[in-house]
């Protein structure tokens, strides 16, 4: 395949960005709208419920973190290997991440079938808590399949340019799991009442039928990217090829769950626990269409990379962080004028709302400055550097935020607290800044 064949190689910066982000960011905001609409049903039930839901919610990121981070990494191969023309190679990463898929999947069901419950008891001395946390856990954990097989197959997708595609699979499997959640928890339509039982259960079935879908896509429109089994044998190199970007997005995204464990134990109170959890979702919403730009610009910058087009790699980086400054603005100034109405989507109460108002204004500051972070570090993995990525959200998340946020919740109290949040974003933000100008001058400057 030559490299005029993919519109990865020919299609204007700009235009290309524009065809391959807003699938992307629809479909992230869709699956990232059901885990709040999960929330949002499930606080109905408690303040209790929604309290379990969000000390679990830790052990869902490092699910969505192993099966995210071998996909960022099947993307990054595939796109190179695509840009350069080999194809039967392609075909055999594909088959890699499948098997890759099964197998993380499987290291968690077993994890949820002997310890869902000892991981909710010692995530909370509460015992009704830890009984539905449990629960909850225990669902998500032993039927994960799905959401791995689901985010390796929209991987196929988008390393080819149909984020178009990717979008259909995500938002099938979303509407899903938002028609199911209220039936499966209050009890609609003959379906018995299950509770935060019945949340789990909406929750796996939605990313069952999005694995199926994205299947399905893949081996009937998707002819740049056909798994082959054929003489299949796991290669070491392939493997190590995708988790060499794959690994650091893996703990990237893992800092995610170390950050919400850190913060929820320093809480301690059930009341702010269960606000950051809501706060979190609310977060994720608005940093899903900064993720999906960042999506689109990973297998841009990996296909001209491995097509050595260096001027369109620049042009890719500069856009899509403009781009994403202008994201993390509206999004500021969102959370700014509105946070009342968004904590009250979760029944918030009185004492949440005391909590929450002034710090959902503190933190979303710094919005902008994480969007950078996000799209550089990004458009470095398409490089072949995930390291960038990781260290950028390493510094936002754990290595800098949980001893600030630590030191002000001592000295100051909870309300100062919240401007760790200003301290780690703003470290982040530059050192991705430096990293990424050495990724170019080193890899893309000859090429340019």
């Amino acid at each position: 395949m030559s490299k005029t064949q993919n519109k990865m190689g020919v299609m204007p910066i700009k235009k290309l960005l524009l065809t391959m982000a807003i699938p992307l960011m629809l479909s992230l905001v869709v699956q990232s709208l059901y885990n709040i609409v999960d929330s949002i049903f499930v606080a109905r039930l408690s303040e209790k419920a929604l309290t379990a839901t969000s000390l679990a919610y830790p052990v869902q990121i490092l699910m969505i973190a192993l099966s995210v981070g071998t996909g960022v990494g099947i993307n990054a191969l595939i796109s190179r290997l695509l840009g350069a023309g080999k194809r039967e190679e392609v075909g055999k990463a594909a088959a890699t991440g499948i098997v890759l898929a099964i197998l993380s999947a499987a290291l968690f069901m077993a994890v949820g079938l002997v310890g869902a419950q000892k991981i909710a008891h010692g995530l909370t001395a509460n015992a009704e808590i830890a009984d539905l946390c449990g629960q909850y856990l225990f669902v998500c954990m032993v039927f994960c399949y799905g959401i791995f097989l689901e985010t390796v197959a929209q991987r196929f997708l988008q390393a080819s340019g149909r984020t178009t595609l990717s979008m259909v699979s995500l938002i099938v499997g979303a509407v899903t799991n938002i028609i199911l959640d209220p039936i499966m928890i209050f009890g609609y339509l003959g379906c018995p009442a299950m509770g935060i039982r019945g949340a789990a259960i909406a929750t796996v079935i939605g990313q069952w039928v999005g694995a199926a879908v994205a299947l399905l896509l893949n081996r009937f429109r998707n002819p740049d990217v056909q798994v082959s089994f054929k003489g299949f044998k796991l290669e070491g190199s392939m493997v190590a090829a995708i988790y060499k970007v794959g690994l650091p997005t893996i703990l990237m995204q893992a800092m995610g769950s170390v950050m919400n464990f850190g913060i929820n134990g320093m809480l301690a109170n059930a009341t702010a626990v269960a606000f950051f959890g809501a706060y979190y979702k609310l977060q994720n919403f608005l940093f899903m269409p900064m993720n999906g730009l960042g999506q689109a610009c990973l297998p841009v910058v990996g296909f001209n990379y491995g097509a050595k087009q260096g001027k369109r790699i620049k042009e890719t980086v500069k856009t899509g962080m403009i781009w994403g400054i202008g994201i993390g603005i509206v999004g500021t100034i969102l959370f700014m004028a509105i946070p009342g109405p968004l904590l009250k989507l979760f029944n918030a109460s009185e004492e949440m709302l005391k909590i929450g108002i002034p710090a959902v204004r503190i933190i979303c500051v710094t919005f902008a400055l994480c969007s950078v972070t996000t799209i550089l570090g990004m458009c470095a993995s398409g490089l072949g550097n995930g390291v960038v990525n990781m260290l950028g959200t390493g510094i936002r998340q754990v290595i800098l935020l949980l001893p600030c946020f630590y030191i002000l919740l001592k000295t100051v109290g909870l309300p100062g607290a919240w401007f760790a949040m200003w301290v780690a974003e703003l470290a982040a933000m530059l050192y991705v800044l430096w990293a990424m100008r050495r990724e170019l001058k080193n890899k893309v400057d000859p090429i340019s």
